[in-house]
This record gives structure tokens, C-alpha cells and sequence, in this order.
């Protein structure tokens, strides 16, 4: 692999351009539906076990989270693949984001109809076949539409606004016990319906504005077809690897390190490190530009393990708190500078495929914790 993979990005080696350049209504469309898709996640981890056991499909458990696991890794290349198709061939990649979006919002609509009619013996068995349809569904659209970003913001400016889809994603999973309340509230069939209005909704307006987008710029994408440039798939999942396995030790390893050592609901230390990392990414996107995307990576992971395995190891609650502090820093950096990274080094026929590999290696880590925790 090599390691010297492309030209540091920061305000030294290129010409400064204003804010105004992001494309702000199409990025805010953006975080509009990176929101639905983290809502969505919520309603699912919070309404699979109730349903399974609903429906007296809890022995299904262990078979759907490798399931899951095995769809969420699969599919985002799977999906990047046809995107840059349509991006070549059609112009833009906003069918495959379009059918993604339709299919989820349909799949939503059957669970909730399954749900409001109560379905006998022999119906309730669609059940696991619709939520394997709805991960895969998701997994159609997201990686598609999150590449979006490079279409709506200059490679120099991609930090700041990686900063806000960060924001939105870490305080909506702070949220999650207001927003887990909310969907107890509304009860499942009422949640996936909503569910599944702003998905299609979100996704309508992402459209709207991405089309809008393209025929000013003359109705398609610039593609650049390049066979012969060496390709970085291997160091881009590694990216999503190390991201994903911080984002899966905090979700998983790290509450029962603070039940011990602070005597607190671990949860609520969560709650803490993703509203800090939300604070500080929009300043850290600035450091991150001219530090440089790559710098900022190796630092931020090197940076990262160190204060993993020493909160792992620390009796103490005050280096507890400071090693949770850094880890939360350093998280944002990660956050903001990865995607970002994996875009740039994307072959430009390659583009949504790259990000797809990305996420895959974001998602292996998880489904690994998921399947262990729930054997053991």
C-alpha cells in the first residue's frame, strides 16, 4: 500500500475560497436527511427487541445481527458501484439515491401496516423479511447520498462542512432517550409511518435542491473517467475500520468503564463525549484545513488508541474524565477529517464507490461487537 497517497490539503498549498463557496441550502438538505437516517437507526435498535419478542421471534436475534452486519458491509460498495454508474452513464447519481429513499419509506409503511393490523400466525412471519429489506433499503441510499457532500462543497472547505453533518449526527444520538421517548409515545406503527414521511420527505428536498444544483452547472456531474490511477480502496476501508471501531468501543466497551470507576450510568458519559465532540468539530474543521486531512488522521488514530486502552486501564476517575475528554476531541477530529479524506483519495470515476468501502469499514467493527456481545 502506499503510504505517500496525495497532496496535503490546507490553506498553504491552496488558494483560500469563502464560506459562500459550500453550497449551503444543498448541504443543510443533506443534514436534513443524514438526521432521518440517524432517527431511523434510533427507532430501529430501540423497536427490534420489542418487536422480536412481539412476534416470539427473539431466537431470530442472534441471525438478524449478523444479518445486519453482513448487509451493512455489503451493500454500501454494492450501492457506490451502481451510483458511479449512473454518474457516468446518466450524469448525476441521484437515481440510485431516489430508489434507495422510495424503498426505505415503502418499507416503513409495510411495518407499520403489519403492525396496525396485527397480523395472525402465519402473516407476523413478514416481519423478519421486512426488516432485512428495510437495512437493506438503508444501506442503498446512504452511502450515495453522504457522497453527495463533494458535489456541494470544495475539497478545501469539505471539513467545515463534514463539521455539520457531525453536529447534527452526535447531538441527535445524545438525544436518544428524549427521542427514544417520543417514539414510545407515538407507539410503532405511528413511529415507522413517521419514519418513513421523513425519509421520503428529506430525500424529496435533497433532490430538489441537488437538481436545481446540476442545471445550473449545465444538468450533470463533471466525471473524469481514470483507468489507470493507482486506486486506495484498501487504506479507505482501513479509514472507516479505525473510525468504526472507535465509534463501537465508545457505543459498546466504554459505558460499564464509567458504571465501575464513576458509579453513573454509563450512558449518560456517552450523552457527554457526543455533545463535546459536537461543540468542538465546527473550530476543529478550521485546525483540520491546515493541518491537513491525512495529518490530522494519522494523528487523530494514533491519538485515539492511546486513549482507548488507557481508559481501559485507569483506576482513577480524574484521569477518567480527562482520558474522556481527549477521546471526545479526538473523535470530532476523526469525524470531520475521514470522509473528507476518503473522497479525496477517490479515483474520480470512483467517487461514490470509495465512500461506500468507507462506510463498510465503518460498519464491520459494530457487527462484530454486536455478534460477540450478544454470544457471550
Amino acid at each position: 500500500m502506499n503510504m505517500s497517497l496525495a497532496p496535503e490539503v490546507g490553506v498553504s498549498s491552496m488558494k483560500e475560497e469563502s464560506t459562500d463557496s459550500i453550497q449551503w441550502k444543498q448541504m443543510w438538505s443533506l443534514a436534513a436527511l443524514y438526521g432521518s437516517i440517524v432517527i431511523g437507526w434510533i427507532a430501529y435498535q430501540n423497536y427490534q427487541p420489542k418487536l422480536l419478542e412481539k412476534f416470539h421471534f427473539t431466537e431470530f436475534t442472534l441471525f438478524l445481527a449478523i444479518a445486519q452486519g453482513l448487509i451493512l458491509v455489503i451493500t454500501p460498495p454494492i450501492a457506490g458501484k451502481i451510483g458511479d454508474r449512473f454518474r457516468i452513464k446518466n450524469g448525476h447519481r441521484l437515481p440510485i439515491i431516489t430508489l434507495g429513499i422510495s424503498f426505505a419509506a415503502m418499507v416503513f409503511m409495510a411495518v407499520a401496516f403489519t403492525l396496525f393490523t396485527n397480523p395472525g400466525e402465519i402473516f407476523r412471519w413478514i416481519l423478519p423479511v421486512l426488516i432485512i429489506l428495510w437495512l437493506i433499503a438503508m444501506s442503498i441510499f446512504t452511502s450515495p447520498a453522504l457522497s453527495t457532500i463533494e458535489l456541494f462543497t470544495p475539497m478545501e472547505r469539505m471539513p467545515k462542512a463534514m463539521a455539520l453533518l457531525t453536529i447534527v449526527g452526535n447531538l441527535l444520538y445524545a438525544l436518544e432517550p428524549v427521542i427514544v421517548d417520543i417514539i414510545d409515545f407515538l407507539g410503532a406503527p405511528l413511529t415507522f409511518v413517521t419514519g418513513g414521511l421523513v425519509v421520503f420527505l428529506s430525500g424529496y428536498f435533497l433532490r430538489e435542491n441537488s437538481l436545481s444544483l446540476f442545471k445550473q452547472k449545465g444538468g450533470h456531474e463533471s466525471v473524469i473517467k481514470v483507468e489507470s490511477a493507482e486506486n486506495h480502496w484498501t487504506f479507505i476501508f482501513l479509514m472507516g475500520l479505525g473510525l468504526g471501531s472507535a465509534t463501537s468501543v465508545m457505543f459498546n466497551l466504554f459505558p460499564p468503564v464509567y458504571d465501575r470507576i464513576l458509579g453513573v450510568n454509563g450512558k449518560w458519559m456517552l450523552v457527554l463525549i457526543l455533545v463535546l465532540s459536537a461543540i468542538v468539530s465546527l473550530p476543529l474543521s478550521n485546525v483540520i484545513n491546515r493541518l491537513g486531512l491525512k495529518r490530522s488522521f494519522y494523528r487523530g488514530m494514533v491519538v485515539i488508541i492511546l486513549s482507548i486502552v488507557s481508559i481501559f486501564l485507569t483506576n482513577s476517575a480524574v484521569m477518567l474524565m480527562l482520558l474522556t475528554v481527549i477521546f471526545a476531541v479526538v473523535f470530532a477530529v476523526l469525524s470531520v477529517s475521514t470522509l473528507p479524506l476518503a473522497i479525496q483519495l477517490a479515483r474520480s470515476n470512483e467517487k461514490v464507490f470509495c465512500v461506500g468501502i468507507f462506510f463498510s469499514g465503518v460498519a464491520l467493527p459494530d457487527a462484530i461487537i454486536q455478534t460477540l456481545l450478544l454470544i457471550y
